[in-house]
């Protein structure tokens, strides 16, 4: 039995969810972002269990197909973005909907009616808040870190980073720096 799960973008949050489904005896094949494939079919009962534990962090059981879409939409960004090396090289609104066998327009709409901003803005987002941890690590220079995440330049980068964040990618880093510093001094 498939349940899909509002708000599970993370890695923690899979490991609360496991640990959810343990409290309750709940045997499941697999736990990824937004999804849990659970053994068998559960009791409204349970399920309601189920849900009141996920909603005291945040995460919610989903049920309309809709939102149900607008989730796995939200899950293929942030798993492409955060958690693997390989952004998809062909253009990412034919790669959404191959995976999803919907039309991308109609996912674009679906998800701009339902989040308030675009599929390409909600993107956007999510690569300028990778890049700002690619550069809090500090082991890649701008030039590495464009190219990773599928910048045509570093000027490119730097101009999208500045219209999110209102300054540039390298004065993000100065600011590392400096806290870095400052945390020394204690």
């Amino acid at each position: 039995m498939k349940i899909y799960i509002q708000n599970m973008v993370s890695l923690r949050c899979k490991m609360l969810v496991k640990s959810e489904l343990k409290k309750l005896n709940l045997d499941y094949i697999y736990v990824e972002l937004g999804v849990i494939m659970l053994v068998e079919p559960i009791s409204e009962a349970k399920k309601k269990e189920l849900q009141k534990s996920l909603h005291e962090s945040g995460l919610e059981i989903l049920n309309d197909e809709n939102s149900i879409l607008v989730q796995k939409i939200i899950n293929i960004i942030v798993e492409s973005i955060h958690y693997t090396d390989e952004i998809p090289k062909i253009n990412f609104s034919l790669f959404l909907s191959n995976k999803l066998q919907k039309s991308y327009s109609k996912l674009s709409e679906l998800f701009s009616k339902t989040k308030g901003l675009t599929i390409e803005k909600f993107m956007q987002l999510h690569k300028i808040e990778r890049v700002k941890e690619l550069i809090t690590y500090n082991k890649l220079n701008l030039t590495e870190i464009s190219y990773i995440m599928h910048y045509s330049s570093v000027a490119h980068l730097s101009k999208q980073f500045k219209q999110i964040m209102g300054f540039t990618p390298t004065f993000f880093k100065t600011l590392v720096v400096k806290r870095r510093l400052n945390l020394e001094d204690l």
